[in-house]
């Protein structure tokens, strides 16, 4: 195996890499193992000879023979299709390797969709866009947690250390972690791809379930420049705007974006009314510079810059009433309950905030939040490419080097204006990844043409889950008895309040900090065998070596107010606390009598003086006495009231400290997975192509903490089979593609129900305690229909179906957590099978309808209108399946019509999302749901300069 070696320092501001440096082994060794790789192994892609100065690599797998043009950086745009044309359904084209090939002879599910389409309806976002694809699906999170799914595979709990189950390329850059596809908004696209099913073979890194492959406009010898300027309610702003063309005739050309997107929420935050949730606050811009020295060879260097911005992500969420009883009848012990808590005395005292008209239902005007220490989602990141490509006749030699970083940065409120939590838990990232790829690719028309490569990546994820108390924190979380021991006086008050106000943690979820490195290094290879004209074998095959290691730990970062009120030490970890009894309650006799009244607080025999010292030193702060005699003898003078009352506060602050451990290396994970792919196709004739495509692919396993103790996860493998036919009818106006799919995956990763070995030995009363963690379901399968569709024969008019029929079930999965419902039952019954249930966030049906009519007025003007709309068919939102958390089916759809000269030089168009108003919830559990996004209403003025 070669080995990557490198040092990531710095990125400047302007996104250049800065003491990056990579150490291969000599290039001819490269070559060489490349070549040898591809006559061995019988491995490898078609590859045409053409210039990669305009195109870039895509995840699909055709066997096209189509010729390539000599000199495309120079050439392409009087190839593209000005506005007024009517789309040409025969050439329609993914990008492939390094050329661009026939979407219908791809014996893969593709779909593509163009930048221009994704324009008209302001789709620039990662959830807009997988609208106008099949069977493909963006899982509502924040900028950290949303994942995308592929036929029903994918909506998953986020782990620092896990892979995405779907693979996003921009570019040619592999982005190895899900948050860097949903922070900034995506412009100057010319298309956006998807291919199902297990990838990896032909480039970049493997995907277990598919990938989304982006494409921006690349540089060119012709100058260009665009403009959009987009205003609409809610204070949206939006401006894009490109350019681009030679520096050096011939020689040197470059091409640049920028974007800015502003914008308030439609969800208020009554304490802070100027803020607003979900508001946009984003500024990204890009710079490519594309080098053509000679006409065998030639660079494109890249760099993108998002600056740091937040958005109030986290908290657009309406809260309802917790259910009175669980699914059994049982009544639900509401002790801990925001309604309980809301009215007690410590809360209720201002009679501006109450549970039923503020924290409930959106509030006043049912769009309403209440949060005094939210803050937006602070994102940012910066990348750099540089792509250089070789011809040896017609031999081509690609090299892509990358780096990219992110940094995401979380402070959360619990949803009141109380001074309950500073953070109640957010992530602090600093996350970077370097990548190598280098690709060697046959020229095509013989009997076997191929493509094989190495690819390299580290990963290093700084991620720290911060958590911090305020000053009403005590008194929110304490349990009734010990809050109304607290609260009867003002010395318990003070104690109540200092117990955990100001105190900081690096808190256990599921490590206060972790320090992971991820490195890939793979070998890959696809051929394509043409045994006649019409019957082509596509073979691939990959090998990942995959190493994952994480460092984790969970610790105190700031003691807060009361240090004094630590307990002595917890998981080992020393806390410097005094060691006291623990309250015990009243007993009484079967008429009410007290027996043994209740104690707690007292001293025992195993303090030392320094312990005892700070007990006298809790006893003077809290209750005044001065401290005098034998040390421990100022405490043991408290009353037994106020040594419980110590007591409680004490308990209080050890069960939220929770889980603390020392820096721990985890058990990592180390493995070699292979990938494969065996695809023939066939074409019955010039217009009508089937295939049969059998995939294998793995996701690597996981280096994770439980609790401080490490709980590996074993790798991800899916088995897909797809069979499938393309194309293109009456008359070459009707592009129709169906496919069958099947998907078998094992170890599939995501939280379940685990035996909590920490919390059992705590306990250390006989019984089991459980917890939920990332680990492996033993099987899931994913099977159905998709169906892509283009329909061009009507004049001006132009269709666009997308739909699948998915049916993703757990086929075994036997240990799931409890949803809310049966809360009751955790204690009894840990787990519950959900085998052949459904998947959550898997809809059986969905589809898009698109639209585009443009119709050429007043001899140079054109009027245009477009419509997408998307249906969902009924799913459940929630990870534990709970029967809260069904969202119906329902239709959400995105308008525009407008007019324009037909030089494009100046347009209008009036734009509407969620035209119909849908108000179908994303998510819902059982006392809380996020609410759709109401309808929007924006003009966008764009032209051509």
């Amino acid at each position: 195996m070669i080995h990557l070696k490198h040092d990531v320092q710095k990125v400047t501001a302007a996104g250049a890499i800065k003491h990056l440096r990579f150490q291969p082994s000599p290039l001819a060794r490269i070559i060489s193992s490349l070549i040898a790789g591809a006559f061995i192994l019988n491995v490898g892609v078609a590859s045409a000879a053409d210039d990669v100065k305009t195109e870039t690599i895509s995840v699909a797998n055709p066997t096209s023979n189509a010729a390539s043009a000599d000199k495309p950086a120079k050439e392409t745009d009087k190839n593209k299709a000005d506005k007024a044309k009517p789309v040409v359904l025969s050439t329609i084209t993914v990008r492939s390797r390094n050329r661009v090939e026939k979407l219908q002879d791809v014996p893969l599910s593709v779909s593509v969709v163009s930048g221009q389409e994704l324009d008209r309806l302001q789709a620039t976002d990662i959830s807009a866009i997988t609208q106008r694809l099949a069977n493909i699906s963006w899982n509502q999170g924040n900028q950290r947690t949303s994942s995308l799914s592929i036929r029903g595979i994918g909506k998953q709990g986020q782990t620092e250390a896990q892979d995405p189950p779907v693979g996003l390329i921009v570019d040619g850059v592999n982005y190895a972690y899900n948050a860097l596809a949903s922070s900034y908004d995506f412009a100057d696209i010319e298309t956006v791809e998807v291919a199902r099913g297990p990838q990896g073979t032909l480039l970049g890194k493997n995907a277990s379930i598919g990938v989304i492959n982006v494409t921006t406009k690349r540089p060119s010898f012709k100058p260009d420049s665009s403009y959009s300027v987009t205003l609409g309610q809610w204070d949206t702003v939006q401006g894009r705007f490109a350019v681009g063309g030679p520096v050096i005739d011939d020689l040197l050309a470059w091409r640049g974006n920028l974007t800015v997107s502003k914008g308030a929420g439609d969800i208020v935050n009554a304490y802070n009314t100027d803020q607003t949730y979900t508001n946009k606050e984003r500024v990204s811009g890009r710079v490519q510079f594309l080098l053509t020295p000679t006409e065998d060879f030639s660079a494109r260097l890249e760099g993108d810059i998002q600056p740091r911005s937040s958005e109030t992500t986290n908290r657009r969420e309406i809260k309802t009433q917790t259910p009175q009883s669980y699914a059994d009848g049982t009544p639900v012990n509401l002790n801990t309950d925001a309604q309980t808590r809301l009215e007690r005395r410590w809360f209720s005292q201002d009679p501006q905030y109450t549970y039923r008209d503020n924290y409930l239902d959106g509030g006043f005007g049912g769009n309403t939040v209440t949060s005094d220490s939210q803050r937006g989602l602070v994102t940012g990141s910066n990348g750099a490419t540089l792509d250089l490509n070789w011809n040896f006749g017609q031999y081509r030699l690609t090299s892509i080097t990358a780096y990219k970083d992110y940094h995401f940065n979380a402070v959360n409120d619990e949803g009141t204006p109380f001074d309950i939590h500073r953070n109640s838990g957010g992530f602090f990232n600093d996350y970077k990844q370097v990548s190598e790829e280098i690709r060697f690719s046959s020229p095509t028309g013989e009997f076997v043409d191929y493509q094989t490569g190495l690819f390299f990546l580290k990963v290093h994820n700084d991620a720290l889950y911060q958590r911090v108390w305020g000053n009403d924190a005590g008194a929110w979380f304490a349990s009734p008895t010990p809050y109304t021991s607290l609260d009867a006086n003002g010395n318990g008050r003070y104690l109540l309040q200092n117990s955990l106000a100001g105190l900081s943690m690096a808190f256990n979820s599921p490590a206060g900090q972790q320090k992971i490195v991820n490195e890939s290094e793979a070998v890959f290879g696809q051929a394509n065998w043409h045994f006649t004209e019409d019957l082509t074998l596509t073979t691939g095959l990959r090998f990942t070596h995959e190493n994952r290691q994480n460092l984790a730990s969970s610790f105190i970062r700031d003691q807060g107010n009361a240090p004094e009120l630590n307990p002595v030490s917890v998981n080992n970890v020393q806390l410097g606390g005094f060691d006291s009894a623990l309250y015990k309650a009243a007993v009484k006799d079967a008429n009410g009598v007290v027996i043994t009244p209740a104690s707690g607080g007292a001293l025992t025999g195993t303090n030392s003086v320094e312990q005892l010292s700070l007990a006298d030193k809790v006893a003077n702060k809290y209750y005044g006495v001065a401290i005098a005699g034998a040390p421990g003898s100022t405490y043991a003078s408290l009353t037994a009231a106020q040594q419980i009352q110590v007591a409680h506060a004490k308990a209080l602050r050890q069960a939220q400290i929770g889980v603390l451990f020392n820096e721990t290396e985890l058990e990592k994970f180390e493995e070699t997975q292979p990938s494969w792919v065996l695809s023939p196709s066939y074409k019955i004739n010039k217009n009508i192509t089937t295939y049969l495509a059998l995939q294998h692919g793995e996701k690597a396993g996981i280096s994770q903490a439980t609790n401080g103790i490490s709980n590996k996860v074993k790798a991800e493998k899916t088995d897909a089979y797809e069979i499938g036919l393309k194309s293109t009818l009456l008359d070459n106006s009707l592009v129709f593609n169906i496919a069958l799919f099947r998907m078998d995956i094992t170890d599939y990763q995501q939280s379940s129900q685990i035996v909590d070995l920490y919390t059992t030995a705590q306990n250390a009363n006989g019984l089991t305690s459980y917890t939920n963690a990332t680990a492996n379901i033993p099987e899931v399968r994913s099977q159905g229909m998709e169906i892509d569709s283009i329909y061009n024969g009507i004049e001006h008019l132009s269709l666009r179906f997308a739909g699948a029929y998915t049916d993703a079930k757990y086929v075994e999965f036997t240990n799931a957590a409890q949803p809310n419902e049966f809360g009751n039952l955790q204690a009894s019954q840990p787990y519950r099978d959900v085998s052949g249930e459904q998947l959550p966030g898997a809809a059986k049906v969905t589809f898009n309808i698109g639209a585009d009519y443009r119709l050429p007025v007043w001899n140079d003007k054109e009027f245009h209108a477009s419509l997408n709309t998307l249906y969902t068919g009924k799913y459940n939102s929630d990870n534990n399946l709970s029967s809260y958390g069904w969202i119906p089916a329902a239709y959400s759809t995105d308008f525009s019509i407008g007019i324009g000269n037909r030089k494009g030089t100046f347009d209008v168009n009036l734009v509407v999302k969620n035209l119909f108003d849908d108000d179908t919830p994303r998510t819902k559990t059982w006392n809380l749901y996020t609410p759709a996004v109401p309808r929007w209403i924006g003009v966008t003025f764009s032209g051509k300069i």
